[in-house]
């Protein structure tokens, strides 16, 4: 089993970014520009190695390889992106691979693309990428390119050694528990071996409501591979596991006017079997709130009122304030209630919102993760 945090280390010790590995800064798929990027370098990934898996790593610095972290990223419906938009498209995995010295809310991305051997295209037109276009890594470049001759293998080898060399052991995973433990005291850090092979750690700060325990501030990591499985700071979630199996049912807090619910997101099950193996299926269980399309209206066009001014730099009056913490949330609800121009309108806020204050921009960014798992679902 590989260890993730050490596979990313030895990528980024091996030279530069190459024809089997790319690494970013950041990545948004929250918007046209940044989806067609994305698929680009997936695309030329696929391509150049269709032999071996290739990777990008996000979070670090392209000029040194500092490893600065970029935001928790628990879309499991990625591969519903790539399957919509590219022809022979890869098995794409996305890991959020945490590393002691970043903040909690910080993690690397892995991007982790398995090989088809097949030539992988755009199925349609992204911003300026055209439907048909092919790409390879021209070194450090993923360049469009016409092909006419058999694609050769000259990374597997290099690749194979990269990942042997990632191999988990008992050391590494008895130091990811203590780790773990120490570092989530604060909120009853537990424990479970599955298979006398897996340890998953998880911690979170626990409430009772009647007969139902939720937890808040959660943490779950697969210890084995030094993968965050799910982390939030605001969402409530419930867990229940037995021998074979540990699921999350996640949920949200929406509402209107003061009046907020939980309601239930997605369902995650890690089911662990007995060759070494486990998988993890996640489930949308969201049923969107509906509300009265008179009061949607009136909220709708307070928003575009308290946008327009931001996007002026206009003075909000002391109610546009309390209106402006829950924009997003209710941006989002008008969208789910059939208000197709809430979506853009949410989308051209992101920038006024983050410059406003870093509270309403974790706020922002957690109704963002929302929308991106009900849209492509």
């Amino acid at each position: 089993m590989i260890n993730k945090r050490l596979l990313i280390k030895n990528l980024l010790a091996h030279n530069d970014e190459n024809s089997f590995y790319d690494k970013k800064r950041k990545v948004d798929i929250s918007y046209k520009e940044g989806k067609a990027k994305f698929l680009k370098h997936i695309c030329a990934l696929s391509n150049s190695n269709p032999k071996n898996n290739s990777y990008i790593v996000i979070g670090v610095k392209d000029e040194d390889n500092k490893i600065i972290g970029t935001d928790f990223f628990d879309d499991s419906k990625i591969q519903n992106l790539i399957n919509a938009y590219l022809d022979n498209p890869p098995i794409v995995q996305y890991e959020n691979i945490p590393f002691p010295h970043l903040p909690d809310d910080k993690v690397v991305g892995l991007v982790t693309i398995r090989p088809i051997d097949q030539i992988t295209s755009l199925r349609k037109n992204i911003w300026k990428y055209y439907g048909g276009s092919v790409f390879f890594r021209d070194g450090s470049m993923s360049m469009p390119k016409v092909f006419d001759i058999e694609i050769k293998d000259v990374n597997s080898k290099i690749v194979s050694a990269i990942e042997n060399h990632a191999q988990n052991n008992i050391e590494l995973t008895l130091n990811g528990v203590f780790d773990f433990l120490n570092k989530r005291k604060d909120f009853e850090p537990q424990y479970k071996v599955f298979k006398e092979y897996f340890v998953l750690c998880w911690s979170g700060d626990k409430k009772q409501v009647k007969e139902e325990v939720f937890f808040s501030r959660v943490d779950i990591e697969l210890i084995n591979e030094q993968v965050r499985l799910f982390y939030s700071a605001l969402d409530e979630v419930s867990i229940t596991f037995d021998n074979h199996s540990f699921t999350i049912v996640e949920y949200v807090r929406l509402g209107l006017q003061n009046s907020f619910k939980y309601y239930q997101l997605e369902e995650t099950t890690i089911s662990f079997d007995n060759h070494a193996n486990y998988t993890i299926n996640a489930n949308l269980i969201f049923e969107p709130p509906q509300f009265n399309r008179k009061v949607l209206h009136h909220i709708y066009n307070t928003n575009n009122t308290i946008l327009e001014k931001l996007e002026k730099g206009l003075v909000l009056g002391n109610h546009e304030i309390i209106d402006l913490e829950n924009l997003a949330a209710s941006y989002l609800i008008c969208y789910l209630n059939g208000f197709e121009d809430a979506l853009p309108k949410l989308e051209f806020a992101k920038p006024y919102i983050k410059k406003y204050s870093d509270t309403l921009y974790k706020s922002y960014k957690e109704t963002i993760r929302i929308l991106r798992k009900v849209r492509y679902s």
